[in-house]
């Protein structure tokens, strides 16, 4: 029997409820995986609010990382004993055996835990793809993130900062700047948003920002607007604080003709091809130093609750991860 969380209504962490439920044999092209870590991600607690909707009753759950029990009928490129991860769906990461897609799985290299491993891909493949395909930073760019002390924000902070860029982070608390700093922010600025764009603009001398990550929404729409040299790119990644608002063509025009896009990890890795080369990528990038996996908090899949809840207060620092 295995551990499974199940959401059948939006709402709470009160909503999620723990079951216990037999697992099937693994199907064609299916692994059987028995779960060491379970990543909790932003993203889980919108689908869990219904922001993101999901279809219910419904598994959580996107990223985790343990070893294959069975494999299904016409996998061959991975053994029983094989440790993975993956970090991508089908829902149902928030449980302790599962079914999943051979062709999702990778393979975990020795210098690698699970728990980093649950702790990293997701986020570090969202930081893969906003780096590299979203926006091209290299040496020079000049980088506002916010959210720079969180999980996704401290792997992007310190991949940019490897590329070459000037990172600028955006926290919401004084006690968060320090994090931000260690993780390679050149500054961390405390998020208001009357006042943002101009301490930007004497950060930088007044160039201001050629790419702005924002993970926040609607709070901070229209100051990461503001924040953008002539021809930036506003990169709306997230929604943490509620849709961000629409946005009139005029507005980008008076603003310094600028770019903005929303983009998603599900279009950077609707391929298996894809979805492998850039986890790869992130794995090689914690092999050399770049990246290196910052466990915030441990809960046990059954406090599954308070993680969320501590995820909707801001009580979590770094990747939150459940322990089956």
């Amino acid at each position: 029997m295995a551990q499974v969380i199940r959401l059948t209504a939006a709402g709470g962490p009160e909503c999620m409820q723990i079951q216990q439920l037999d697992v099937a044999a693994p199907g064609p092209g299916e692994v059987l995986l028995a779960q060491e870590a379970v990543g909790v991600n932003p993203l889980d607690a919108l689908q869990r609010k219904g922001v993101a909707p999901i279809s219910l009753p419904s598994g959580l759950g996107l990223e985790g990382a343990g070893t294959v029990l069975a494999l299904g009928a016409g996998v061959s490129q991975l053994a029983v004993g094989d440790r993975v991860a993956y970090a991508t769906g089908p829902l149902g990461a928030y449980a302790s055996e599962r079914l999943y897609p051979a062709e999702r799985l990778v393979k975990l290299p020795g210098g690698i835990s699970a728990e980093q491993a649950a702790a990293v891909l997701f986020k570090g493949i969202t930081a893969q793809y906003l780096l590299t395909s979203t926006y091209a930073v290299g040496p020079g760019t000049v980088v506002l993130l916010y959210g720079a002390s969180g999980g996704v924000g401290q792997l992007m902070a310190s991949w940019a900062k490897h590329l070459g860029a000037t990172v600028i982070g955006v926290v919401s608390k004084a006690q968060s700047q320090a994090r931000a700093l260690a993780a390679g922010c050149d500054q961390a600025l405390v998020f208001d948003p009357q006042t943002l764009a101009a301490q930007l603009r004497e950060t930088t001398a007044g160039r201001m920002a050629d790419v702005v990550y924002d993970g926040l929404g609607k709070l901070s729409f229209a100051a990461s607007l503001d924040c953008l040299r002539p021809r930036g790119l506003m990169v709306s990644f997230g929604a943490t604080t509620g849709a961000p608002p629409a946005v009139e063509m005029a507005t980008l025009n008076a603003k310094g003709s600028l770019y903005i896009t929303r983009p998603s990890l599900a279009a950077h890795t609707a391929s298996a091809a894809e979805y492998q080369q850039r986890a790869a990528a992130v794995l090689q990038a914690v092999a050399q130093g770049i990246l290196q996996p910052a466990i915030g908090r441990r809960y046990a899949l059954a406090d599954v609750a308070a993680a969320h809840a501590d995820l909707d207060a801001g009580q979590t620092q770094g990747a939150v991860v459940l322990l089956p």
